[in-house]
């Protein structure tokens, strides 16, 4: 029997020893024998199942894990990373630090999910924070730490930016004109390609293709914290992709080549004055300069691509369409362009009007008798056929003599060969 009770200061209590799957003994102790007898009853249950988690593997504290965690995600991207890093050192571990894995919980997760949110942090963020520290915590469910994850706060991890804002047509060519010559394509092409500054910033001369009217993404650049620049493959497979180049800016893509770009292959198309990449810092302070020349103060650059997106959604383009034009892996980024508003909706039905009128008036009103045989069948109008018109009261009845209630069910049985 491994309950055996003894005395202690308080009184009598009762301890479980046990050995764990790796044989290492632990022990727990209990104010009743009841209660020592369920939980070592317990224990042997997920022995038995396979969900026995080793007591001591919950004392590594919160701090302590994600450390370990981090060092061990050699996959992050450098920006991932970075951004990885800041939300720990500023929002999670703050308060979550010293509390170990085993302790932490749900109720713990709530109160340090509503402390951020009532501090100010913006909701964006601390869905980011919280959806980190869920997986951090998933992987400790996964390594036997825990036996479950006590970030449970329903939709805590979505994230639901406010609407940005996009530039009208004759906006954007203002914007273009607002920026140095040298730079006007970084705004067209943003605009009209759907391309991000990351993008744009890691293309060279050899992925653009005039005669195909193509640009070829196959990278994207970043500048880290310490001002490094890093290039490196988009974040999904599906950033990998060819975007096709509006006819109108082929002439003025071309002329920027001409001119602004070396003639070897690898010459970035975006480069800075001496040839090298093109520092965010100095193209940001050059767009805030344009959009407030223009009076968009709080057009970010990025809503380019929102702008070009929105456009093409417009021009009837179907989700498929624009996740390859966007090079998104899932389809809830394309439907973000997708809206629906009054003039879309005067399109459809001028494109159904269109439609209607393409079609042969008489393919439309000729089906198929039981014999094969083509003929008319009266659904547009008494007026058009007076031949055929309602002139009898038994007209429509059933075979119970009651009227039909709708009055084309009779037109549904003339339909269909036997």
């Amino acid at each position: 029997m491994s309950v055996s009770p003894r005395e202690a200061r308080k009184g009598r209590v009762y301890d479980v020893r046990l050995r764990g799957p790796d044989g290492r003994a632990y022990k727990r102790t209990f104010r009743t024998r009841k209660e020592a007898t369920e939980f070592e009853a317990n224990e042997i249950a997920k022995r038995t199942r396979g969900e026995w988690i080793d007591p001591a593997a919950g004392r590594v504290t919160i701090g302590e894990f994600s450390g370990e965690w981090m060092s061990h995600r050699a996959d992050l991207r450098p920006r991932t990373r970075e951004l990885y890093d800041w939300l720990l050192r500023k929002h999670v571990l703050p308060q979550l630090r010293d509390i170990r894995v085993g302790k932490l919980q749900p109720v713990d997760v709530r109160a340090w999910h509503a402390e951020l949110l009532n501090r100010g942090v913006g909701p964006v963020t601390v869905a980011k924070a919280y959806r980190l520290l869920r997986t951090v915590l998933q992987t400790a469910v996964t390594d036997g730490v825990i036996a479950r994850n006590p970030c449970a706060i329903r939709a805590a991890g979505i994230e639901r930016s406010a609407e940005r804002p996009t530039a009208t047509v004759d906006e954007v060519d203002r914007l273009a004109s607002a920026v140095d010559e040298r730079h006007r394509m970084l705004v067209l092409l943003a605009a009209y390609c759907g391309l991000r500054l990351g993008e744009l910033l890691a293309l060279r001369r050899s992925r653009i293709d005039l005669d195909g009217g193509l640009l070829h993404v196959v990278e994207t650049q970043h500048e880290l914290a310490d001002r490094r620049t890093v290039i490196g493959p988009p974040k999904t497979d599906a950033g990998r992709r060819d975007v096709a180049i509006p006819p109108h800016l082929l002439a003025p893509l071309e002329d920027h080549l001409r001119r602004f770009v070396a003639p070897e292959d690898d010459a970035l198309v975006f480069a800075g004055q001496k040839g090298g990449w093109l520092r965010r810092s100095l193209w940001n302070a050059k767009w805030r300069a344009a959009r407030e020349k223009v009076g968009l103060p709080h057009l970010r650059f990025h809503d380019l691509r929102h702008t070009g997106n929105t456009l093409a959604a417009g021009t009837g383009a179907s989700t498929r369409e624009l996740m390859n034009r966007l090079g998104h892996a899932s389809p809830e980024a394309a439907l973000r362009y997708q809206h629906a508003t009054p003039d879309r909706d005067f399109k459809i039905a001028a494109s159904l009007s269109e439609l209607a009128q393409s079609r042969s008036l008489e393919s439309l009103r000729t089906m198929a008798n039981p014999d094969g045989c083509a003929i008319d069948v009266p659904w547009q109008s008494e007026g058009e056929h007076p031949e055929l018109a309602d002139t009898h009261p038994d007209q429509g009845t059933n075979e119970s003599g009651r009227r039909e209630s709708n009055s084309r069910s009779q037109l549904g049985k003339l339909m269909f060969c036997r």
